[in-house]
């Protein structure tokens, strides 16, 4: 593998479709499209300050290395990309990645950030400002995950995640596939016209949870006061651990809680209308 050490680049394409390459402390400065077309490329103690870096590349590995905010859109169509140990400051990164790994790396701006990737696992990842992260993306794995960033996971499919703290408004809209493990979720309207989402060990917050999902499966998790209005046009299996503050007009199935602020069902209830509400050992409805 050939070794560039302890240089700087910067312009149009410095390091154009290289191939089987080392970059140990190089920088790339004010340009684009450093390293597009290239192929086995390991970059590590590396500074990123141009635009698009690394397009349309195979096997790549970047470790302890800093993405500025001008290095924006940095990673896009690549297949085979692991970073770990990383900085990125830069908003818009990875787009259409398919093998995507990302471990103890901090995202400080990451809008519009992992949009139609597939084949993701993140690992220990801090995510800030992080709008519309994991758009459109499939089969991804996530354990330690710190989000905030509203529109979250939306149009995701076979997503898993554990041991996480997600802070974000209209999370798993439209999602295919998505089990959470242990995990804390922040944020309003939570799960809307999801199918096959399943919480487990999870504590919800935020008004009108899990409102026309399909296939809604919840067990042990706990919801917080203001998770209220929950479940309207939802299908659904759940054991809530505590209190509910209100339900509305869930379609079909069972809810079991410890207990029920409120139950609503009107004449805006959508057929089957049967959902089966206990508290404790008694059916209320």
């Amino acid at each position: 593998m050939n070794i560039i050490e302890n240089k700087s680049f910067q312009g149009e394409r410095p390091l154009f479709a290289s191939n089987n390459v080392q970059l140990e402390n190089v920088k790339i400065y004010t340009g684009e499209s450093a390293l597009k077309e290239s192929n086995n490329v390991n970059a590590i103690n590396c500074v990123f300050m141009g635009k698009y870096p690394f397009w349309h590349n195979s096997h790549t590995v970047i470790d302890d290395s800093l993405f500025t905010e001008g290095g924006r859109a940095a990673i896009w169509y690549c297949d085979d990309l692991r970073m770990v140990n990383t900085r990125v400051e830069a908003p818009k990164m990875f787009r259409e990645i398919d093998g995507l790994y990302i471990q103890n790396v901090k995202l400080t701006d990451a809008q519009e950030c992992t949009w139609w990737c597939k084949n993701v696992e993140f690992k220990d990842v801090e995510v800030n400002n992080g709008d519309y992260i994991f758009k459109n993306c499939e089969n991804i794995k996530i354990d330690n995950l710190t989000l905030q960033g509203n529109y979250s996971f939306q149009y995701t499919k076979n997503v898993e995640i554990r041991n996480s703290y997600l802070k974000t408004k209209d999370a798993f809209w439209n999602t295919e596939n998505v089990t959470v493990y242990d995990s804390v979720i922040e944020g309003e309207y939570l799960g809307w016209h999801s199918k096959n989402l399943r919480l487990v060990n999870c504590i919800i917050a935020g008004t009108q949870p899990l409102c026309y999902a399909q296939n809604l499966i919840m067990e042990n998790c706990e919801m917080k006061e203001d998770a209220d209005l929950a479940f309207e046009y939802s299908s659904l299996i759940a054991e809530i651990k505590g209190s509910i503050a209100s339900i509305k007009n869930p379609r079909s199935g069972e809810i079991l809680a410890d207990n029920i602020g409120e139950i609503i069902i009107d004449e805006n209830c959508k057929k089957p209308g049967d959902c089966l509400i206990k508290v404790k050992d008694e059916v209320n409805v």
